[in-house]
């Protein structure tokens, strides 16, 4: 068994797999850590000893300042080696960035797997704290991409950055016309972020091509999914996917 964790900006997320299965999955605040370090320790112990231990640990994560931290604390846990994507361990896949170390370890893993999962040319869009939008070329290339504000962080704004509107979470509204205030802010990020996407989507497949697919993954991939026409595959745990699959075939590599 392997333990793969997803350090994001706002959720911290661990996956347990047995091969390429996923057999629990967790997830706590980012910004609950430090609190919340009791409860990973006993959720790490009792599925490590109950689905007969843990041979190694992988991390991705997009923010710096947990990764020895959390790196520390897998060591001490499970006694089992702990690798960091993009010091340890690189995403197979050619990058072609400007500069290649500007893009998040999360985009290339999502992107990589999206791409072994449902082949390429593919959009890879993965909606969390931020929106990104992943290209992979014909030939299996990062070719590039396009970052946006998420639904939460563009909610928040919309309460921070004004005077009277409020703060609320995000849901469904009743219907595209809003009756309240209300209603109106959750019609515009729920229908106006659905619109958005597939109107890059259908810009991006103009240029790449109409047999190019598009992937939604991410924390709010299955929410948006009622508003969104283009997408053609939803896939919420394609990160601990990829996570699993970079950190499985460098177990097997090591093994011969």
């Amino acid at each position: 068994m392997i333990l793969v964790c997803d350090i994001g900006n706002t959720n911290i997320r661990f996956g347990f797999f047995k091969g390429n299965s996923l057999i629990f999955e967790a997830k706590l605040r980012t910004r609950a850590f430090g609190q919340s370090k009791a409860y990973l320790e006993n959720m790490i112990k009792s599925k490590s000893a109950g689905l007969s231990g843990i041979e190694a640990n992988i991390i991705c994560s997009v923010v710096p300042r947990l990764n020895k931290k959390i790196r520390d604390c897998l060591s001490a846990l499970t006694a089992r080696p702990v690798y960091l994507v993009g010091k340890d361990l690189i995403v197979p896949i050619k990058n072609l960035y400007a500069n290649p170390a500007q893009v998040g370890p999360d985009r290339l893993i999502c992107a990589y797997m999206a791409s072994l999962l449902y082949g390429a040319p593919l959009i890879c869009v993965d909606l969390g704290t931020a929106i990104t939008f992943d290209i992979i070329s014909k030939d299996r290339k990062y070719a590039g991409g396009i970052i946006l504000p998420g639904l939460h962080l563009s909610l928040s704004a919309l309460h921070q950055s004004t005077a009277l509107l409020p703060e609320i979470k995000l849901a469904h509204p009743k219907t595209i016309i809003g009756k309240d205030t209300r209603q109106s802010m959750l019609s515009g990020i729920t229908f106006g972020f659905g619109s958005l996407i597939d109107g890059l989507a259908d810009k991006l497949k103009k240029r790449l091509g109409a047999k190019t697919k598009v992937i939604a993954c991410g924390g709010d991939a299955l929410f948006i999914k009622p508003y969104c026409k283009k997408i053609d595959y939803f896939d919420a745990g394609l990160i601990l996917k990829g996570l699993s699959r970079l950190l499985n075939d460098k177990l097997e590599i090591d093994s011969r």
